[in-house]
């Protein structure tokens, strides 16, 4: 096995080699790369870090530096990719900084007791992260250590610290809040377990953990504007720093807006829901959610994929009106310029409330397709956006899967086609297989990782012609699939994205395949009325 962990160690040793520091006391902290510590301070921190974590392998069943799971998923991660390095500023005389993550505090220790350590109630002297894909779609794995200052040898050699000298002590950190790695787990060892009954039923190894997937806050503990602190550095013998999409108007210009309340701060008419259903009609309809979580992670390809895919949407025949699209904040930069009206993905309530409306109108989308491109949790949750600055996901800032399932649960949609480009799609493709509410949703996500970054999902997708069947589409390409509910016919995928048939006979030409499916179509009167006959009597139950 040649992980990315040995590798990373000797991209380590590349880059501690290079350095001219030479023990005694650690350089003062300067004006640089490091965000005011010396790039040769940074370096020294990143290196050691990365020869601790290489202790770690080959990942021992018990004992080792990290949990069995983390260790194995950092090792099958690309053995090419050098981390990215980012870095806390010096705090103030006395200030101590803390790693805020989406799902609340990240201070846990692996190994520490239940109770409170010095370093969770008071913050560290610095935090160090190592990102081994740069540039990629959050969430992914990260290294977040603690680096703490004035600790003397003897406290601070331990299983889970290392000692950096000049009384420098420097700790690999774990999400908090997640499942006990002491937890007795059924089948362990075998990955089995038996029912009282006797049968034997197979267990999935638990994924993600305690890890951290994505960048934390880095906040003084004394700031109560909670000011992200946190920055890459350009360090020689690591990877370049991503440079973030440029998000023009976003932050202090745009007002945080409470959809659920009437208030003057709520700058921007809510969603114009009342055009996408027109009686008499029935459309193809597009949802697309994408971007990143907070500016210091949206990139270029979240804009490139958004645009790819409602190029696609548009080259298949759905029309402009019908295609709401959700990016980052306020600042949507030329993604609006070039899709027209972008709405902030901030708008949660206006999102659900949109697909409430396509599904629970009769007749009005045939074809209903969602472009998912947000950085999600290990349990599928997507993160929306870091509205109010905090770096906690609120409820009003994250979309789970119960509830995206509960918003697609008997869908009057022809058909709900689902591509899914993000990572941890497994969740999703669990509950939908298990699901017998969703007669008519088809997933499709990439049976690969998502974790290198870039756009090939949106760039596979966008070369769909009108004309192409669904099936034949994803078949002959190995690292796409596709999960049905149960019980949902295959026929789904053996139609183009606007539902013309196949193989019809004779076969269709471009301009009855447009007048017939693309696009609307005109519904018979009498058909129209009886399906309001028939939606009347559920209303009054």
């Amino acid at each position: 096995m040649a992980p990315l962990l040995w590798t990373l160690a000797a991209a380590a040793a590349t880059a501690a080699a290079s350095l001219t520091w030479a023990g005694g006391a650690p350089p003062a902290a300067a004006a640089g790369g490091g965000g005011g510590f010396s790039e040769a301070r940074v370096a020294r921190w990143a290196a050691a870090a990365l020869r601790h974590v290489a202790a770690a392998a080959p990942c021992p069943e018990r004992g080792g530096l990290l949990p069995r799971p983390q260790c194995q998923r950092l090792a099958r991660l690309s053995q090419g990719a050098r981390p990215a390095v980012y870095v806390s500023p010096p705090a103030r005389p006395g200030h101590k900084v803390r790693a805020v993550l989406p799902d609340g505090w990240g201070d846990r220790r692996p190994g520490a007791p239940g109770g409170p350590s010095r370093n969770q109630s008071g913050g560290q002297d610095a935090l160090l992260v190592l990102d081994p894909s740069p540039g990629a779609s959050f969430g992914h794995p990260l290294l977040l250590f603690y680096v703490d200052f004035n600790i003397s040898p003897r406290r601070c050699r331990s299983r889970d610290r290392l000692y950096l000298g000049s009384y420098e002590c420097l700790t690999l950190a774990q999400r908090s809040h997640c499942e006990n790695q002491l937890k007795r787990r059924p089948g362990r060892g075998k990955g089995r377990s038996q029912w009282p009954t006797g049968r034997v039923r197979r267990e999935e190894p638990p994924v993600g953990l305690c890890e951290i997937h994505f960048l934390p806050m880095a906040v003084t503990v004394q700031d109560p504007k909670h000011l992200q602190k946190l920055h890459c550095v350009d360090l020689r013998g690591y990877s370049p720093c991503p440079q973030p999409l440029p998000l023009v108007g976003s932050g202090s210009t745009a007002a945080y807006c409470e959809l659920n309340k009437n208030t003057r701060r709520c700058h921007r008419q809510q969603l114009p829901m009342y055009k996408s259903c027109r009686l008499y009609q029935t459309c193809d309809h597009a949802v697309l959610i994408a971007g990143g979580w907070q500016e210091q992670v949206t990139y270029p390809h979240h804009a490139q994929n958004l645009l790819l895919f409602y190029q696609m949407l548009r080259q298949n025949g759905f029309h402009q009106d019908h295609i709401k699209a959700f990016f980052a904040n306020e600042g949507q930069g030329s993604v609006a310029v070039k899709m027209g009206d972008v709405h902030p993905a901030t708008e949660k309530l206006a999102i659900r409330s949109h697909l409430a409306l396509l599904c629970r109108s009769l007749h009005c989308a045939d074809s209903l397709v969602l472009y998912l491109n947000s950085p999600a949790a290990s349990d599928g949750t997507m993160l929306l956006w870091d509205a109010n600055h905090n770096g906690i996901a609120d409820p009003k800032e994250r979309y789970p899967i119960s509830e995206l399932l509960a918003d697609l649960e008997n869908c009057n949609a022809r058909r709900v086609l689902l591509f899914l480009d993000q990572s941890y799609p497994g969740p999703l493709a669990k509950k939908l297989r298990a699901s017998r509410h969703h007669p008519n949703v088809v997933l499709v996500h990439s049976t690969t990782s998502t974790t290198t970054g870039g756009s090939a999902f949106a760039e596979f997708w966008a070369g769909l012609q009108p004309d192409q069947c669904l099936l034949q589409y994803i078949s002959p390409v190995g690292p796409w699939s596709a999960v049905l509910a149960s019980g949902v016919p295959a026929q789904l995928l053996n139609v183009t994205l606007a539902g013309a048939p196949c193989r019809s006979v004779p076969p269709l030409g471009e301009a009855e395949r447009q007048r017939r499916y693309e696009g609307c179509q005109n519904l018979p009167t009498m058909l129209w009325y009886q399906s309001r006959h028939q939606q009347l009597p559920q209303e009054d139950d």
